[in-house]
């Protein structure tokens, strides 16, 4: 476990974030920051140099999401988990499937949950838009139902793709975030699934982890833009500020097997299955 920043460490501010050397997870973790709250990041054992100047602001432990036995305490004492781990595409010859990648990481990390008496998780699960496959979807659902199952309160944020501002994308994505935009479209529900701006899902999810306890248990893109400021959906206070060097030196496919809009992204070592 890396400790380069020994806080006091007290109340609702604690969280802990799965995927924590990731895209979204570096992201999550800037936001949570702004927002005052103390942060461990669970990151793969290869990827301590992806935190750059994250490094000194956070906490940070190795462990493997499908190794149930890495992950034992490692959320004792904190108040909330999100969970980012997760994949838009799968490798089936390499046993990495959707449920794998999805459920099988959202299960492990609820299980911990349980175990370690986090009160409250956090899922980023899955907008069912027409362009995402239909079997991560599936997969996603899946996961949100084992939470309901074992009882954990928990909040389901089905977000749309996310992309960060001024970055390249596909036409396709920049025409479905511009019709998302506009209101009378957005009677069609296409706001609930179209690409959002990284920071907008970043502050969103963050700030569901810091509020109060809820009896609310989902949440889609439109709750995600809500709890943002004006002035940050226009753009005009970046999160992120303190971490461009992290972000923009990140690359848009964190691994190899990541198609190019993925929100998440984190897959299992390689040598074998764990269940």
């Amino acid at each position: 476990m890396g400790d380069t920043n020994p806080m006091n460490r007290s109340g609702l501010n604690r969280v802990v974030v799965t995927g924590g050397g990731t895209f979204v997870g570096i992201s999550i973790a800037s936001a949570l920051l702004a927002e005052g709250a103390d942060v461990t990041l669970i990151i793969r054992s290869d990827n301590e140099e992806r935190l750059g100047p994250l490094a000194s602001r956070v906490r940070w432990q190795v462990a493997d999401m499908w190794d149930p036995a890495s992950l034992r305490g490692r959320a004792r004492g904190h108040s909330a988990l999100i969970h980012t781990v997760g994949s838009l595409t799968d490798d089936p010859q390499r046993g990495l499937t959707f449920h794998r990648l999805n459920f099988l990481s959202a299960r492990n990390a609820a299980n911990m949950c349980i175990s370690d008496g986090v009160p409250h998780m956090i899922l980023l699960s899955a907008a069912n838009a027409p362009w995402i496959n239909h079997n991560y979807v599936k997969a996603k659902r899946e996961a949100e139902e084992y939470l309901r199952r074992v009882g954990l309160q928990s909040s389901i944020v089905r977000a749309p793709l996310s992309y960060v501002r001024g970055q390249p994308r596909p036409l396709f994505y920049r025409m479905m975030s511009a019709l998302g935009a506009i209101p009378l479209i957005n009677l069609l529900g296409l706001r609930q699934v179209a690409p959002m701006p990284l920071d907008i899902l970043a502050r969103g999810v963050a700030r569901i982890a810091l509020q109060p306890p809820s009896t609310r248990s989902h949440y889609s893109a439109v709750d995600l833009w809500r709890l943002n400021k004006r002035e940050e959906i226009r753009g005009e206070l970046p999160v992120m500020r303190d971490f461009d060097e992290v972000l923009s030196s990140q690359p848009t496919v964190p691994y190899e097997q990541i198609d190019e809009e993925t929100p998440f992204g984190w897959i299992p070592p390689s040598g074998g299955a764990k269940s």
